[in-house]
């Protein structure tokens, strides 16, 4: 049963968040004032497979007003019995929601809606992640009173990483606890860390709830088509910004302004990834499928291609060594990691990187002219997934490492001779193949075939199965299907469900293809049986 003479308050924090400092002042604050209080921890396991909950019980009364009359305070939260849950990270609350410590009756909850996205969120090929939607509808439900907003992004956008303090300053401001503000301000100072960015994040916390218009945040203006394409035109810089803009100017005059961001974002990242003569590959292709749609679907119809056109461009970007090594060792990179670990000006931070390239990685970005044969005989020789790698440990922030990664990312302009080049637009020009074949009888099937892009994912051996399961379906589900509705008059609707039905298989259990296999005998038994009876039926 609830007691009202205890406050209790249940922290349920991820490894790094700062759960166990957030107790700690939470912790001195209440002693500042005299007020007993017992706080204990039950450690998880580091990250997203559980997270450490620390909790605290506070009587509403001091000490000096007890006298003897101690309460008897509990060691863990109990269901249902929770004054207030502090959640730095949005799942948690959800977690705390199912374990029932938020009640409608009692709790108030203060969480920050950033998202640290889970193990399982992150494992499905395709989109794993827990809706944002319902963890929020589900915290009003549950809640008595919901304290929410994103400290992330509150903190960056002041240049702090300290979220535990402005969560603090959250709770300062709910006045949940009979606790005065300078209390929390003396357990920051007496911690004795970070004091001075801490107290800075505390006030943006306090200002933050109780709304001063400071603090308020501000939701930027949705950035106009010309925006967007100056920033990335700056981002690209020199040479690359001129071929940009005289490509952007070329879709503007070719595509409906529906596809103008889509396409813009395509150039972006294939320039980035290569030259302007290969977005114009892109381009080429694309139109391809343009002409197709619009004589199939009418000049109103965009969808299969704003399909065709995400899905390419993320398959012309595929990444190997060589996009790898640019990743590394982009100043944004180095600058994003020591802000993350708080690196003052003139600090040194060491990023090592720890890398395995399997074999067929390291031939796929040497010229195929070369390598070619090696290469087909390292396939033959290890067929499966356990190839030889080369582990490689070095330092991108001394010379010799980034030197490394640097001369990788030189090998760009021979990548269109490569020997992986060479294997990914194979696989390409079978999808746009496909793609055009099956729009050219229904347009809703080519969507359908388009769609089908969307399993190929990943780098190494998951790139390698996707690709295989992706073939798989093409030749063993969509041939077969549409083969057999082809001469039934009534579209394709079992060819267009099963491609469906085994995408959103395989985007949530990516190695589970087998079922769908398996089901298409039975669907071509039931296809040509009735296609056999149809004639009879007819003759009567």
């Amino acid at each position: 049963m609830s007691d009202p003479t205890v406050i209790k308050i249940l922290i349920m924090a991820l490894g790094g968040q700062g759960g166990g400092v957030l107790t700690e002042w939470l912790f001195q604050a209440c002693l500042l004032e005299d007020y007993p209080v017992r706080s204990t921890s039950i450690p998880g396991v580091a990250q997203r497979t559980g997270s450490t909950n620390y909790y605290l019980e506070i009587p509403t009364q001091t000490a000096r007003d007890l006298g003897e009359s101690r309460p008897e305070f509990c060691l863990y939260p109990t269901a249902g019995d929770v004054d207030l849950l502090i959640a730095p990270e949005f799942l948690e609350l959800g977690r705390a929601i199912e374990q029932g410590f938020v009640s409608p009756d009692q709790t108030t909850a203060i969480a920050s809606t950033h998202r640290i996205y889970s193990i399982y969120e992150k494992m499905p090929v395709g989109d794993g992640l827990y809706p944002q939607a319902d963890l929020l509808a589900a915290a009003r439900a549950f809640s008595l009173r919901l304290i929410a907003f994103d400290t992330l992004e509150l903190a960056q956008r002041n240049g702090l990483k300290e979220i535990n303090a402005i969560i603090l300053g959250a709770v300062a401001a709910s006045g949940v606890l009979p606790l005065r503000e300078e209390s929390y301000v003396k357990a920051i100072e007496r911690h004795g860390i970070a004091v001075e960015t801490n107290l800075r994040a505390f006030r943006l916390g306090l200002a933050q709830v109780r709304g001063m218009p400071s603090a308020k945040p501000t939701s930027p203006a949705e950035e106009t088509w010309e925006q967007a394409k100056q920033r990335q035109a700056e981002e690209l810089g020199g040479r690359g910004a001129g071929e940009y803009l005289q490509l952007t100017a070329e879709i503007e005059r070719r595509y409906p302004e529906r596809l103008w961001r889509t396409l813009g974002e395509a150039l972006y990242r294939l320039l980035g990834y290569q030259d302007a003569a290969y977005a114009r590959q892109y381009l080429e292709r694309l139109d391809r499928i343009w002409q197709l749609e619009e004589r199939v679907g009418g000049v109103t119809s965009h969808r299969l291609t704003e399909i065709v056109a995400r899905s390419l461009a993320v398959w012309m970007t595929y990444e190997d060594a060589i996009r790898v090594a640019q990743y590394k060792i982009r100043l944004e990179r180095f600058a994003r990691i020591a802000r993350e670990a708080g690196a003052g000006p003139g600090e040194v931070i060491t990023i090592t990187e720890y890398l395995k390239p399997d074999v067929e990685e390291i031939l796929g970005v040497l010229p195929r002219a070369l390598v070619g044969g090696l290469a087909e005989w390292a396939s033959r020789r290890w067929p499966g997934e356990d190839k030889p790698t080369f582990t490689q440990i070095l330092k991108t922030t001394s010379f010799p490492g980034f030197l490394r990664l640097w001369l990788v990312t030189r090998l760009r302009p021979l990548r269109p001779f490569s020997v992986r080049f060479a294997q990914e637009h194979a696989f390409i020009a079978e999808y746009l193949d496909a793609v055009e074949r099956y729009a050219a009888l229904d347009l809703e099937l080519g969507c359908a075939v388009a769609r089908l892009a969307q399993v190929v994912k990943g780098y190494g051996n998951v790139r390698r199965r996707t690709l295989r399961h992706f073939t798989r379906v093409l030749r063993e589900i969509v041939v077969p299907l549409a083969d057999a509705e082809l001469h039934r008059g009534d579209g394709f609707p079992l060819t267009r469900e099963a491609v469906e039905r085994t995408r959103t298989l395989l985007l949530t259990q990516p190695d589970n293809i087998e079922p769908a296999l398996a089901a298409i005998p039975a669907i071509l038994e039931k296809l040509n049986s009735t296609s056999r009876t149809t004639p009879a039926l007819a003759s009567r």
